[in-house]
């Protein structure tokens, strides 16, 4: 007699509920994985939004960029820190400074669609620091996420 060669019934739900088992204990192991590099991409964003933030502020007071006698001496907007603003000592008004290449985005904002700018809370320099506000120009970004890290504190007081 032939013996059928194959898995029993009993082999096949073995095996079904080890890899069940294998696959639910994966999962959050990769959103914490990807939750962890969004934290990363934002603790850079920040860093490199603020140091910009600073360099314009110390470009003012070195005499390089030009702002009125009632303005604080940070940058207006974000777009001025991409854009470029104009050297104060160019007689022809064309040299520019640039402070970013690029306006990094939060990555906790939900719509990819919307531009970076617009996806980061703004300080002012006039505005309370447990109460951020917009303003007349730009002393510090948060990220405008209600989340909270795995550190267990708020993205937005990052």
């Amino acid at each position: 007699m032939k013996r059928l060669r194959g898995f029993s019934l009993v082999e096949l739900l073995v095996t079904l509920a080890i890899l069940g088992l294998l696959a639910g204990l994966a999962v959050p192991t990769v959103e914490l994985f990807s939750r962890r590099q969004h934290e990363v991409e934002l603790r850079r964003a920040l860093r490199e939004i603020r140091t910009a933030i600073d360099n314009y502020k110390k470009a003012v007071d070195e005499g390089k960029i030009m702002v009125k006698p009632d303005q604080s001496g940070y940058p207006p907007n974000l777009e001025v820190l991409y854009r470029g603003v104009v050297v104060a000592k160019d007689p022809a008004k064309r040299a520019n400074i640039y402070f970013l290449r690029r306006l990094p985005r939060d990555p906790f904002f939900p719509d990819s669609s919307v531009p970076a700018n617009e996806t980061w809370g703004l300080r002012s320099y006039q505005s309370e620091y447990d109460r951020p506000a917009r303003g007349a120009d730009v002393y510090d970004i948060y990220s405008l996420s209600p989340g909270s890290g795995l550190n267990g504190v708020r993205y937005r007081e990052w």
